[in-house]
């Protein structure tokens, strides 16, 4: 078992997803990870990728039996940090809002809405922790919510290899786990958002108060309710869809992990999201 003190560096970008994005791997360590927030949603599972070292989280847990609303979004991020992840990836499904963002296409977010209901958003919320220690109440700024650097990389790399991304767009990110009425989905769709998740919030916000570069990568597995006339989105359509793109996907992000900078070499506004402000607890 690994603390969260962060002394141990086995991994320097973390992936948050399911297990089709490691299972084949040959070498894979799989580690429990112990943190002041509790369980994450499951052990890392720590594989190397082109040379680089990736810390595998599934966000659902193994067996995805954690609905998104019971996630534990802070543990996770927070066992990502302690093992020594600095740039973090997070593919996930979405609803597209328009017409032309059809099941299969990838889009790299510049922007997200929240619009969760009572999910921890924050390490710095001045409440004392099971440990003792007590965090101070800390605001970051998150006008732009996901790294420049990942984006750009992401974007290019997805064209490069053949699966031409949509380079920006609205991320909102609803409760779930529920999908949206048509009403729900008409509004989002009028206010100029471009996709529909349940998972992509807090993970944004949590990687920026930890110091760490957070990208999103969206894979459109339906239309949803408001683009679409028949009888709106299913789980099943979901599986379907993701299953069918699943090598695609992980084809893509590895391609991604190879072309990120080097730990030292970040130069963005994810790396200093505190300004000098003083947290009150040991970050990892």
């Amino acid at each position: 078992m690994v603390g969260s003190s962060g002394t141990q560096a086995l991994a320097e970008i973390g992936v948050i997803g399911g297990s089709g994005f490691y299972s084949f791997l040959d070498d894979v360590t799989e580690v429990t990870i112990d943190t002041p927030y509790g369980e994450p949603s499951d052990s890392l599972f720590i594989g190397e990728v082109a040379g680089r070292k990736v810390a595998f989280l599934p966000r659902h847990g193994r067996k995805h039996h954690l609905p998104p609303h019971r996630i534990n979004y802070r543990a996770n991020l927070w066992a990502l940090a302690s093992v020594g992840a600095r740039q973090v990836l997070g593919p996930c499904a979405v609803g597209g809002l328009r017409a032309e963002y059809g099941p299969g296409t990838l889009l790299v977010p510049d922007q997200l809405v929240d619009r969760t209901k009572g999910r921890d958003q924050s390490y710095f919320d001045g409440e004392t922790r099971a440990d003792g220690q007590t965090p101070n109440v800390v605001h970051v700024t998150f006008a732009d919510p996901y790294c420049p650097v990942g984006r750009r990389t992401a974007v290019a790399t997805a064209g490069a290899g053949g699966w031409q991304a949509v380079d920006g767009g609205t991320l909102v990110v609803v409760e779930g786990p529920r999908f949206s009425t048509r009403a729900e989905s008409l509004w989002h769709a009028a206010q100029g958002w471009s996709v529909v998740g349940m998972t992509g919030h807090p993970e944004a916000v949590l990687a920026r108060e930890l110091g760490l570069c957070y990208t999103s990568l969206t894979l459109v597995t339906d239309l949803d309710a408001g683009a679409d006339t028949g009888e709106g989105v299913s789980h099943e359509e979901v599986l379907e869809v993701f299953a069918a793109n699943v090598g695609r996907m992980r084809d893509v992000l590895f391609d991604v992990v190879k072309a990120l900078p080097e730990g030292d070499e970040r130069n963005c506004l994810c790396v200093n999201p505190l300004g000098g402000q003083e947290p009150g607890i040991a970050l990892p």
